[in-house]
């Protein structure tokens, strides 16, 4: 695999200096660009699209092609490791994924395990080992997995939800087939994702998606608990190739492979997100950045949180809210870090000229942050 030519992300993350702040987005290989719906449509469906490793390499790279973004993320979806333990995941035309056999009953529990990522998976190693080779060292790769409260959702709903009710029920009813859930879902995306650096992944995170639909107390029980402990089980370094003044490979080095961890509705939770070991801490756009920033101080870096809908907006507001956003976290010091986000998923309605506007703003304006703080420090 080929050296890294940008590691801003990867070192701002690591809280090191970096001489812009880093910014890559959710979701960013997605319906938005008209290129991956054409992609997609060659696909036959979203299935059919995760599962091929080279269509799968080819939208993931889009994003990349179209913006100078700092990191690419493996393009799959998070349900593929309930699929792969049997559930049988499908999607309904309008009503996103679904699940033919949910989990709702001691047997159904008590028949979950932990898949072989490479065999159930393996399509997915094969898709990171292939952009991997495809990225070039252009940036790093990013592999990622649900948490486990975030799978057990689906698969004891059968799908979404907007009132958690099945598993919610489950939970305060019978915390025992919760536990053994999240046991299993624990130990299966530990594997999963440890598989993934094995393909080639440089960094990892973690959806967190429904955590924020539990209760104080639940949150830390059903949630934070099984996400410390996939973190505890992590392979946290990989071998890279290591390069000497001239560009030439020369052999391997052992370099860490940070861990973000995003639950969307967590601003509650920040410290106590911040103590399971990762790297990063993402948050949503209801987080202020100079806040989330004072609470985590130097324990982990921040990910974050622009409202996916100001990509709606004219240009000029967009660079105008990015500003905002940098200002309100400063200027990254020694211990600090920064990753520029959304504080979730861009929308399938944005227009792809809105990233570019973005993008460059975050670039310019964090650049000129830099300086400035220099020029006053030399004073």
């Amino acid at each position: 695999m080929s050296p890294l030519k940008n590691d801003t992300f990867l070192r701002a993350l690591r809280r090191e200096p970096t001489d812009y702040t880093p910014i890559w987005l959710m979701r960013q290989a997605g319906r938005y660009l008209p290129e991956y719906n054409a992609t997609r449509a060659r696909a036959g469906s979203f299935l059919n699209l995760c599962k091929n490793h080279e269509l799968a390499c080819e939208v993931t790279l889009q994003p990349l092609d179209r913006y100078p973004l700092d990191a690419a993320i493996l393009f799959s979806d998070i349900l593929t490791v309930p699929d792969a333990m049997g559930l049988g995941l499908y999607f309904a035309e309008g009503e996103g994924p679904k699940f033919e056999r949910p989990v709702r009953d001691e047997a159904a529990v008590a028949a979950l395990a932990s898949p072989d990522p490479a065999d159930s998976l393996g399509y997915v190693m094969k898709a990171v080992s292939t952009i991997r080779g495809a990225l070039g060292g252009r940036v790093p790769l990013i592999g990622f997995s649900g948490s486990p409260w975030t799978l057990a959702c689906y698969m004891v709903e059968g799908g979404g939800s907007d009132d958690f009710r099945q598993v919610k029920s489950m939970l305060y009813r019978r915390p025992d087939l919760m536990k053994r859930i999240l046991e299993v879902n624990a130990q299966a995306v530990a594997d999963y994702l440890n598989a993934q650096v094995e393909a080639g992944a440089q960094a990892l995170m973690i959806f967190d998606s429904w955590g924020g639909a539990l209760a104080d107390g639940a949150f830390q029980k059903f949630s934070l608990g099984p996400i410390r402990q996939v973190i505890d089980r992590l392979q946290r370094e990989r071998d890279e190739p290591e390069v000497d003044a001239s560009g030439r490979v020369v052999g391997t080095r052992r370099v860490q492979v940070p861990v973000i961890v995003f639950t969307k509705g967590g601003g509650l939770w920040l410290e106590e997100i911040a103590a399971t070991g990762c790297d990063g801490v993402g948050v949503d756009w209801t987080v202020n950045l100079g806040q989330a920033r004072a609470r985590v101080g130097a324990r982990c870096a921040i990910q974050g949180n622009l409202d996916p809908m100001v990509l709606m907006a004219a240009p000029d507001q967009i660079r105008g809210e990015a500003l905002k956003a940098l200002e309100s976290f400063g200027v990254p010091q020694a211990g600090i870090g920064h990753v520029f986000n959304l504080g979730h998923g861009i929308s399938q309605f944005t227009p792809p000229e809105s990233v570019t506007a973005l993008v460059e703003a975050v670039h310019a304006y964090s650049r000129e942050q830099r300086r400035r703080g220099a020029s006053a420090s030399s004073l």
